[in-house]
């Protein structure tokens, strides 16, 4: 069974379009940033949590498997997933957002 999302505001319907949100009140661009940080946050924890799935299955490569090797490939994974997500990662904090927006427009 497929769900539909609620129509969407003139306020949501720019934060999604990329209109410059400078035009809307100062509330509802706090709100709207504050929703693009959340998505965007959390597309980085999905990411972040599927590279360090990727490289448990890798050799020491570069790290050179010392006692240290393990902390810094959890840092390197972590910005990796940080500038994935910053660069449009896999399209998963758009939609996390629509939904965001969605929800709050029905309470």
């Amino acid at each position: 069974m497929m769900t539909t999302s609620p129509a969407l505001s003139p306020v949501a319907m720019a934060a999604l379009s990329g209109t410059d949100t400078k035009a809307l009140d100062p509330k509802a661009a706090m709100r709207l940033g504050k929703v693009k940080d959340t998505a965007n946050d959390f597309e980085a924890m999905f990411l972040n949590t599927m590279f360090q799935q990727m490289f448990a299955h890798v050799g020491d490569g570069p790290f050179g498997g010392g006692p240290g090797a393990k902390i810094w490939q959890s840092f390197l994974t972590d910005e990796y997933s940080k500038s994935f997500a910053k660069k449009g990662g896999i399209g998963l904090a758009a939609d996390i957002q629509r939904e965001l927006l969605a929800r709050q427009e029905i309470q």
